[in-house]
């Protein structure tokens, strides 16, 4: 199956990309640049872009900051992650606090996640 793009979002991709916040910084140089499997950040599927995806396991990382957990953010991240699984991708959450206070672990769930879905 191919993965929509919507390409009036290449823009506001483009500037995510050069202005990742802290905790995606910390996970792409730590862990996920390196990563043996290629990671894309800040990618467009469809009208969303998604904080990181790795296409050969069909797998997207989210990391939520405190705007996610409001009622509205909440309601956006259920509209996306319906979204996306139906496009048979994986979606993975991480609060930018499991970024700070378990990055092992969360870089251990990735890298389980993505071995079992090659």
């Amino acid at each position: 199956m191919t993965i929509p793009k919507d390409n009036s979002q290449l823009e506001n991709a483009r500037r995510l990309r050069s202005e990742m916040t802290p905790h995606e910084r910390k996970l792409w140089y730590l862990f996920l640049r390196k990563y043996p499997v290629k990671i894309y950040k800040q990618r467009i599927i469809g009208r969303f872009i998604v904080d990181f995806y790795c296409a050969s396991a069909k797998l997207v990382i989210e990391l939520d900051g405190s705007q996610h957990y409001e009622p509205q953010g909440m309601a956006y991240d259920s509209e996306r992650s319906a979204f996306l699984t139906a496009l048979g991708l994986e979606v993975l959450r991480f609060s930018n606090r499991d970024v700070d206070m378990d990055f092992c672990g969360v870089c251990t769930q990735i890298d389980i996640t993505i071995q079992k879905r090659l």
